[in-house]
């Protein structure tokens, strides 16, 4: 599902970098290890990106123990798969295996208990998981996910790059998965030594970028080295985001979407809108009314 586009400068004021961000270290499920790039810090500034972990090693004591059975209400996890294999099951009945360069959308709604365990005892595991929050009239909505193999993503091809498109669109290619209330923007792009790159954002979408590999320049110098997250400025008039990538080439998830501009309550697995909402969903839980 590969397009070839011709490149055409439409970025007429392109953002710049507001800070970088390096990411914590931590685990989580039963012990992965993994980096947290966006904390729950960032929340209001992201809106409506709740956290992005990144994982990456070739070390299976890092992450053999996967996560195990874990609750969630009232948000969308999007996982990619770089590399490696995780067997996803859940209360409803669901089970997908997603596979490298694969993506799994999930819709947690009102709510639904998972497990998201390795299917492979050695090599290299790598990959992101998002938290793209729902507006409050969806934190109710039936769960519901989608795994999208690595040859059903759309591609984009550009001189020097290569876009794979997996929410939003890029140069007039539409992305697997579309969402009205948020309107995310998921690319991963693939950029060779010195090649530029534009993409086109709305005014007052917030956004970000994260380089996994190599490194990208901006027109005012500043470098965003691999490991790093740039929060993209909300430059009045700005119409979308250009850099270019270092000596070494690039390779990087670049992300924006619409702000819900909504209450956030959040505690652990649950992101509501109220205290209240919180509570409930806690007492579902405990009483085995989730998915």
């Amino acid at each position: 599902m590969s397009a070839v586009v011709s490149p055409v400068s439409t970025i007429a004021t392109p953002r710049q970098v507001e800070r970088l961000v390096q990411g914590m270290a931590t685990s989580d499920g039963a012990g992965v290890k993994l980096t947290r790039v966006l904390t729950q810090d960032l929340q209001r500034r992201l809106d409506p990106f709740l956290m992005l972990d990144a994982f990456g090693t070739d070390n299976a004591d890092d992450y053999i123990a996967g996560f195990p059975d874990h609750p969630h209400r009232g948000f969308e996890t999007v996982t990619y798969m770089l590399e490696g294999r995780m067997r996803h099951r859940d209360s409803a009945g669901n089970e997908g295996l997603l596979g490298s360069g694969g993506v799994q959308w999930m819709t947690a709604g009102r709510g639904v208990v998972h497990s998201e365990l390795p299917e492979q005892q050695e090599g290299r595991m790598e990959g992101f998981q998002l938290w793209l929050n729902l507006p409050g009239r969806d934190k109710m909505r039936d769960p519901w996910y989608r795994d999208i193999p690595s040859g059903e993503i759309p591609e984009v091809s550009l001189p020097g790059a290569t876009v794979r498109v997996i929410a939003g669109d890029s140069h007039g290619v539409a992305g697997a998965i579309q969402r009205d209330a948020t309107l995310p923007l998921y690319l991963d792009v693939h950029l060779q030594p010195g090649a530029h790159f534009e993409q086109a954002i709305p005014e007052g979408h917030n956004a970000f970028l994260y380089v996994y590999r190599g490194a990208v320049r901006f027109d005012t110098g500043c470098k965003v080295p691999a490991g790093r997250m740039a929060i993209l400025a909300n430059t009045a008039g700005a119409d979308g985001v250009r850099f270019d990538a270092a000596e070494e080439g690039a390779r990087l998830i670049l992300i924006a979407g619409k702000p819900l501009n909504e209450p956030i309550a959040q505690y652990g697995p649950f992101v509501m809108n109220t205290e209240g909402e919180l509570l409930q969903a806690v007492r579902d839980f405990q009483a085995g009314r989730f998915a």
